[in-house]
C-alpha cells in the first residue's frame, strides 16, 4: 500500500492562444476534479506571472485544492510549453485520461510525463 500518486506533465509545442487563455486554465482546474472522481475543496486560484527575463517568459499559474491533494497548471505561451501536476492520495490514477485531456485542451504536440508513487512506507494505522 502506498499513500498517493503524483503525475507530472510537461507539454510542448502547444497552441499559443490556448496557453495564454486564463479562462481555459480556470475551466481545466474546475472540471478536472469531477472528471477524475476527486472532490474539489476550493475554487481555483489563478494568477498571471510576469516574465523574469531569464528563462520564464511569463504565463498563467493556477491550482485547485482537492480533498485528495491538488492539481496545478503553469503555462508558458511564449515557449508553447505547459507544466502541470496532478497529485492524489487516491490510488489507481487514470494517467492516459489526464495526459490526453491536457494534450487536447492545449493542442500539445508532445508530452513528457513522470509517474511517482508517493509514501511507499505510509503506515496502515494511526500510531
Amino acid at each position: 500500500m502506498h499513500f498517493g500518486e503524483h503525475l507530472t506533465i510537461d507539454g510542448y509545442q502547444g497552441n499559443y492562444d490556448k496557453l495564454n487563455n486564463k479562462e481555459l486554465v480556470l475551466n481545466c482546474l474546475n472540471e478536472l476534479p469531477a472528471l477524475t472522481g476527486m472532490k474539489q475543496l476550493s475554487n481555483p486560484e489563478i494568477y498571471f506571472a510576469e516574465s523574469n527575463d531569464i528563462k520564464d517568459p511569463g504565463g498563467w499559474s493556477g491550482f485547485v485544492v482537492i480533498q485528495e491533494s491538488h492539481i496545478s497548471i503553469h503555462t508558458f505561451p511564449g515557449r508553447k510549453f505547459i507544466s502541470a501536476d496532478f497529485y492524489t492520495c487516491k490510488n489507481g490514477l487514470d494517467q492516459d485520461f489526464i495526459l490526453n485531456y491536457f494534450k487536447e485542451k492545449f493542442e500539445l504536440k508532445e508530452i513528457e510525463s513522470n509517474f511517482i508513487i508517493r509514501g511507499k512506507k505510509y503506515p496502515d494505522q494511526n500510531l
